[in-house]
């Protein structure tokens, strides 16, 4: 990674840097661009990690309020701004439909907004979702970048809006932005409410005599492209610096990985013996049975491929609830 702005160091902004992908976007950079200057907005003070404080400045603030947008981009003047931030549950956003709304398209507004008026000319990186295409026939796969919209959700309809913000903003007010699309993603320090995540810390709490030997589980009958968030921020990362004005990137694997195989895997590294229970209320009201996309696009542009297996990541993620569970 070099600066593209002579030998100075890049002033980089990350928005939801205290969130799941921000926090291993904070590691990647510091690791591999350490002349970076970073800078990270958090939603509340509760994301101020101690090791997110030592990489980062952080800057607590609501996205949804424009003022106080663009008064960190006024003190950051950032070269790179990696736009993480925003509501990211699927199943909440049944519940929540105007706050996943408001968080995703509107926030996503107020950056555009506050680099335009502020005159800066940063590299911006826009993270929308494969949610975007919704279901799709066995003749459509693998998606790409050229597939059509076709939203399931309240969460896939605010993706699609700040997806297509992003390009018109670019078109309109001649942004650097890139958008991208990424597949599901898991790895160590993602929450619960997904379901490698629920899993893992399930069986961690059974090892730890603190729950009954059952997992519970919703449909394991569906497939999707899953990626180690790890290579996600890496391939965010080569997008920013090769990705060309209003570009749009799938990132995934490129195949589906059935639910039932996550699981199966899990219970297998499990130290002790585990029933498996289906729960029905964690049934989306929308169910998609089989997703996974191209990656020509991201590859050719940027050289990236995924590189970490996934039992790799399942393995990681579950030395990590077992971790929290034991502190």
């Amino acid at each position: 990674m070099v600066s593209k702005k002579g030998h100075r160091p890049l002033n980089v902004l990350i928005t939801g840097a205290g969130g799941f992908v921000g926090g291993h976007l904070v590691s990647y950079l510091r690791q591999h661009a350490p002349h970076y200057t970073l800078h990270g907005t958090i939603f509340n003070d509760g994301e101020r990690r101690p090791a997110l404080l030592a990489a980062c400045t952080l800057w607590s603030v609501d996205l949804r309020q424009p003022e106080a947008v663009r008064e960190v981009v006024q003190a950051v003047q950032p070269d790179h701004i990696y736009h993480l931030a925003g509501q990211a549950n699927v199943r909440y956003s049944f519940d929540a439909a105007w706050e996943t709304l408001e968080s995703n398209i509107r926030g996503t507004l107020n950056i555009f907004e506050a680099v335009r008026q502020l005159r800066l000319t940063p590299r911006m990186l826009v993270v929308s979702s494969a949610d975007v295409y919704g279901a799709a026939r066995q003749d459509q796969l693998p998606l790409t970048e050229e597939s059509a919209f076709n939203p399931s959700s309240p969460y896939s309809v605010s993706k699609i809006a700040q997806d297509m913000l992003a390009l018109q903003y670019a078109r309109a007010h001649r942004l650097h932005i890139i958008r991208m699309r990424p597949f599901n993603h898991i790895g160590p320090g993602q929450k619960t409410g997904f379901a490698a995540a629920d899993w893992a810390s399930q069986i961690a709490e059974i090892e730890a005599g603190r729950r009954e030997p059952i997992v519970w589980v919703g449909n394991l009958d569906t497939a999707r492209d899953f990626t180690d968030v790890r290579d996600v921020v890496r391939a965010y990362a080569l997008a920013i610096e090769r990705g060309e004005m209003g570009e749009v990137f799938n990132v995934c694997t490129g195949h589906a990985t059935p639910m039932r195989l996550i699981l199966d895997t899990l219970t297998r590294l499990s130290t002790i013996p585990i029933r498996v229970e289906v729960d029905p209320s964690k049934f989306r009201p929308v169910e998609i049975h089989t997703l996974y996309g191209s990656n020509a696009r991201l590859r050719e542009r940027t050289g990236w491929e995924p590189v970490t297996p996934l039992e790799q990541t399942l393995q990681d993620v579950l030395a990590e609830w077992r971790a929290q569970v034991r502190a």
